[in-house]
């Protein structure tokens, strides 16, 4: 449904983060005496437990239950705006922003559009200036510019390195590139920079005993992890056929130890089919002050060197 993959921990705070909202909403509507709107909340919290069980099921697809919370999302805003006109405006943000989480791209512009019949005729809209249409498609061209940024980035992936491109991370020579802008931006703005050093001492042997399916699952774990762990602006690029280097712009030291730790932790826990628990050798290496680019990136791939034993 989506192309993000978000950890399940995650979606499962989620919908209980949600079941604890909608019902405390329906707890206050029954205490100030609102009787009237408190329909929708009820019905609505026994939709995103319903959406909760889903998830909890491991043979549900995992559309099913984020298409209920978008749909809960959705209803609940609509039915505030029309019970309560006095509503603040600012709540419409909320289902749109879950549309740009939840759905693809494409899939969430194309529903913004189609749902602008339905905002106005509600009480809180009628009297809205028409200036407020702009401000809905600004919004929504704001909260598709990072999925956009996102799309980019792989279709970059797939151009410079299309046998690689499921593992989404750069190619060498493209990664020498950022790496290369990233170290003047830093040298120039005097920002800091640092780089995570990952080795995969599995990937070959993964490959030499179950074959190349087994090596690219262990890589596209390796990217999903990094990815769930890191920034947007991180960049992540394959130096040879196990190692990585994580690119971690504006990071000090402590930030690059603290960084390796999360991801050491997160990888740790990944357990494959055939290799069993992932493993990975992380080691964190910065530029030093006035150190040219060349014999920077000479000690990266001598640091890489040495955590596969060569």
């Amino acid at each position: 449904m989506t192309p993000h993959h978000f950890p399940r921990q995650l979606m499962t705070l989620a919908y209980l983060a949600s079941i604890a909202l909608m019902s405390s909403y329906a707890i206050w509507l029954y205490a100030m005496g609102e009787y009237r709107d408190l329909v929708v909340p009820c019905f609505m919290s026994l939709l995103l437990l319903t959406a909760y069980l889903l998830h909890l099921g491991q043979d549900i697809r995992s559309h099913l239950p984020r298409v209920v919370l978008l749909a809960c999302a959705y209803g609940s805003v609509i039915a505030a705006l029309y019970y309560q006109p006095e509503t603040p405006l600012l709540w419409v943000g909320l289902p749109m922003t879950a549309a740009f989480l939840l759905l693809p791209l494409a899939a969430a512009v194309a529903l913004h559009l189609v749902l602008i019949p339905l905002w106005w005729p509600l009480p809180s809209l009628d009297q809205a200036p028409p200036t407020l249409i702009m401000g809905y498609v600004a919004l929504i061209l704001l909260l598709a510019l990072p999925r956009w940024e996102h799309a980019r980035r792989r279709a970059l992936l797939r151009a410079t390195d299309p046998n690689d491109s499921e593992c989404d991370a750069y190619h060498l020579d493209t990664l020498k590139e950022r790496l290369h802008s990233e170290h003047q931006r830093a040298d120039m703005l005097n920002q800091r920079l640092a780089v995570l050093v990952i080795h995969l001492p599995q990937r070959d042997m993964a490959e030499e005993q179950f074959g190349s399916r087994a090596a690219q699952a262990l890589l596209n774990a390796l990217c999903t992890e990094v990815y769930s762990c890191c920034r947007d602006h991180d960049l992540l690029g394959r130096a040879d056929s196990a190692t990585f280097w994580l690119v971690l712009p504006d990071t000090s030291e402590s930030g690059a130890l603290l960084v390796r730790d999360r991801l050491q932790r997160a990888l740790s826990r990944r357990v494959l089919v055939e290799t069993g628990q992932l493993e990975a050798r992380i080691a964190a290496c910065l530029p030093c002050p006035k150190e040219s680019f060349e014999h920077y990136l000479q000690r990266l791939e001598n640091r890489g060197n040495a955590q596969a034993g060569r």
